[in-house]
């Protein structure tokens, strides 16, 4: 007896989940098609550069959300005296490079130049206020500019409080995005702030220097708020660079839930793999469940919930076949299309592109409000999950064309 088209969709809908539950699909495969999505699609490389103790962990751990601890144990070397910092690690959406041994003795930069020119596509510049003494660092950039004219730089100055008189807090509303500065100021940091920027003079080429003073505390240190001047470095870094680290690192303002926050990058991460493997013929059919199966399993640990088979029942039913049917032709359409000779090749793999790379942003955020409810043990409501899933539809296709093209 023939499947109904009900039946067939149920059938293909549970073989989904059982793809998701246990990915049958052979590693060193997957490996392979993640290898060359990443190279069609590089990760974007923030390059730190500044002297030990400027501050420059404190950047990555403010823009990241990510413990200090997790940074420290994520940096892996990459030059004699350089090491780099993919976050999330699972599956990255930026990476950090950190130039080590500038101002110490005997240091020469000519490595780290070399290769971290041919990564960086962010120049960050990272100065404590009180330390006058960069010509280490001016050096490095001047050197970068007169080779790339055409890059912008960023330069954070950092630790403003160490300049402050004693009794003195963080002056409100954050004022340095503003001329004339007030002149509540302190005198000390004013006259730091600017003799920074004079001694570097004016570099080489006209993309811009954007100066940003920042202070990023623990909570124990006694400074309120912790993270002075971070929108202002924000804001900074979308102004002199086209990376989307924001809509890469950040959900919507709107989001309070510190396990959505950190929610966020994974889904991100793992939406642009499956975008990269989707493109490519012939893999993607056991790719992309492989990479969304990873995705799944990685925010149930974040929340804390089981992925046990029971689980992903109950998650898949509360999706409904409607969902399924939909998620299904899309994996099949693609797939068609992109074995058409010529054609098919092009607009098949932007097409497999999108779709795996929405499919995979959407149920990402449908697991993460689904975890959140089993979390805080909340019944799950079929409609409001299903409503959940269209949206990011939306929302994941937008995210995805808001991210900088694919470069060769």
């Amino acid at each position: 007896m023939p499947e109904t088209e009900p039946l067939r969709t149920f059938n293909a809908w549970s073989r989904l989940r059982e793809a998701l539950l246990n990915p049958a699909v052979d590693a060193a495969q997957l490996d392979e098609a993640v290898r060359q999505a990443q190279a069609r699609q590089p990760v974007p490389v923030v390059w730190l550069l500044g002297k030990a103790q400027a501050g420059k962990t404190s950047i990555i751990r403010a823009l990241t959300g990510s413990a200090t601890a997790e940074i420290g144990n994520g940096f892996q070397p990459c030059t004699r005296t350089a090491r780099f910092y993919d976050f999330p690690s699972e599956a990255p959406v930026v990476r950090f490079l950190d130039t080590r041994g500038l101002g110490e003795v005997a240091y020469d930069p000519t490595e780290d130049i070399h290769y971290c020119e041919s990564q960086a596509h962010l120049v960050l510049g990272v100065m404590k206020v009180t330390d006058l003494r960069q010509d280490a660092v001016f050096a490095v950039l001047r050197a970068i500019r007169q080779r790339h004219p055409e890059w912008p730089v960023l330069i954070a100055q950092t630790g403003l409080h160490e300049a402050y008189p004693p009794g003195a807090d963080h002056l409100q509303p954050y004022p340095y995005d503003r001329q004339p500065w007030p002149s509540q100021l302190p005198h000390d940091l004013t006259r730091a702030l600017l003799a920074q920027r004079d001694h570097l003079g004016i570099l080489p080429g006209a993309a811009p220097v954007h100066w940003t003073p920042i202070d990023l505390t623990l909570p124990e240190d006694g400074w309120e708020p912790v993270d002075y001047g971070l929108a202002a470095l924000w804001k900074a870094i979308g102004e002199v660079s086209t990376l989307g680290l924001q809509a890469r690192l950040r959900d919507d303002a709107g989001v309070r839930d510190v396990y959505a926050r950190a929610a966020h990058p994974q889904i991100v991460g793992h939406a642009l793999m499956a975008a990269g493997v989707g493109a490519l013929p012939l893999v993607d059919l056991v790719g992309v469940p492989a990479v969304q199966g990873k995705l799944l399993h990685t925010l149930a640990t974040l929340y804390g919930q089981d992925w046990s088979r029971r689980t992903v029942s109950e998650f898949f039913s509360l999706l409904g076949m409607s969902v399924g049917a939909g998620y299904l032709a899309r994996m099949l359409g693609r797939e068609v299309v992109k074995l058409i000779p010529g054609w098919g090749q092009t607009v098949g793999a932007m097409w497999g592109a999108t779709a795996s790379g929405t499919m995979t942003y959407a149920l990402g955020k449908t697991a993460s409000a689904y975890f959140l409810n089993r979390r805080q043990g909340h019944p799950v409501d079929a409609a409001a999950i299903r409503q959940i899933y269209a949206e990011a539809l939306a929302s994941g296709a937008n995210l995805l064309k808001s991210l900088p093209e694919e470069r060769e």
